[in-house]
């Protein structure tokens, strides 16, 4: 397998681990497989290895990612706000997995930015601005997940994550290349496949857990987002699906209910470029996603204040719902030709 590290990145972290007594790890907010897969599978290698740790997210994470191992031991900040805090006062380390910016943690950024303990960052997005003792980035790495492996493969701990952990880490693969749709092309991810395999993984039962036990209301906001809120712009092969507050109520929304709905407009023959808008109370909510060399991290960094990678990538909106969805259409406009000739 090929190395992506340094010598001397590999044993400050090995150092940091070995010297760690009590360590915490967070994900972004609204986490999603890769990031709860990377905190679970690190939660499981450290405990393996006689280490006290433990995931805090900052809110609530979906219900299909609720079956892997040691998520019924999760600090939510919103529901935890005193316990979490005495837990930073008292450790000494911090791994912050798959968010490259301590905004990404909302409520808890000073928590983060305030640590005075050693901070470890590993993670996939381009350009991090978090401050940190060590800092693991690999933009070209398919997902958190795949980059943790390596790590830990490359600093000899593999040996210390079981069957659960491997399952967390391929949750983390599959859900975050889109079942391995996207962002997945190297020989790399698939080696790592392998040898999660070899490990004793069920992909089987993964795949089934998280893509097989979907909620009735869930299904019918998808059926109600492809019936009556997707808008196909040829013209621009682009598209968009837009749900208010009040229609995401009506299907009891929950955290997770929209993982991959942006992707739907992508699979309509000839669109390279969608976005979903999702009315919050206080902003709207965008995901964006492309094919070819059409890039909606740029777009989102441009327009909605976000950013990510290539073909996958969010940010907010402070306009109304409408007016959000009026601006992305007069920006389609703008860039039709880049649109026209993305391949």
């Amino acid at each position: 397998m090929k190395t992506f590290f340094k010598r001397n990145k590999l044993k400050h972290f090995s150092a940091i681990i070995h010297n760690a007594e009590s360590i915490l790890i967070v994900p972004h907010v609204n986490p999603d497989g890769d990031a709860i897969g990377a905190c679970l599978a690190l939660k499981g290698v450290l405990e393996n290895m006689g280490k006290t740790s433990y995931v805090i997210v900052p809110n609530e994470f979906p219900e299909f990612l609720q079956w892997l191992k040691g998520s019924d031991s999760v600090f939510d900040y919103e529901r935890d706000q005193i316990e979490v805090e005495n837990l930073f006062k008292k450790a000494d380390t911090l791994f912050c997995l798959d968010f490259n910016d301590f905004d990404r943690g909302e409520d808890m950024k000073e928590l983060l930015s305030n640590f005075q303990g050693e901070r470890i960052l590993i993670d996939h997005h381009p350009n991090p601005e978090v401050t940190c003792n060590l800092v693991i980035s690999h933009p070209e790495i398919s997902s958190t997940c795949e980059l943790l492996f390596m790590v830990l493969e490359e600093c000899g701990l593999t040996k210390f994550a079981s069957k659960d952990e491997a399952e967390a880490i391929f949750t983390g693969m599959m859900t975050d290349t889109g079942n391995f749709s996207y962002n997945a092309s190297s020989p790399g991810t698939y080696q790592i496949i392998g040898r999660l395999l070899e490990m004793g993984i069920d992909k089987d039962k993964v795949h089934s857990n998280v893509y097989h036990t979907f909620s009735e209301d869930r299904w019918r906001l998808i059926g109600h987002s492809l019936k009556e809120k997707m808008v196909i712009m040829p013209e621009y092969r682009s598209g968009y699906i837009s749900l208010s507050k009040k229609e995401l109520d009506e299907f009891k929304f929950q955290p997770g209910d929209t993982e991959g709905l942006v992707n739907y407009p992508l699979m309509v023959k000839g669109i390279v470029f969608c976005a979903l808008f999702l009315e919050k109370d206080d902003e709207i909510k965008v995901s964006l996603r492309s094919k070819g060399n059409f890039q909606a991290n740029k777009f989102s960094e441009k327009h909605f204040k976000g950013g990510g990678h290539m073909n996958a990538a969010g940010g907010s909106s402070e306009l109304t719902l409408d007016e959000t969805v009026k601006k992305f259409e007069m920006l389609l406009i703008e860039y039709k030709t880049d649109l026209l000739n993305s391949f």
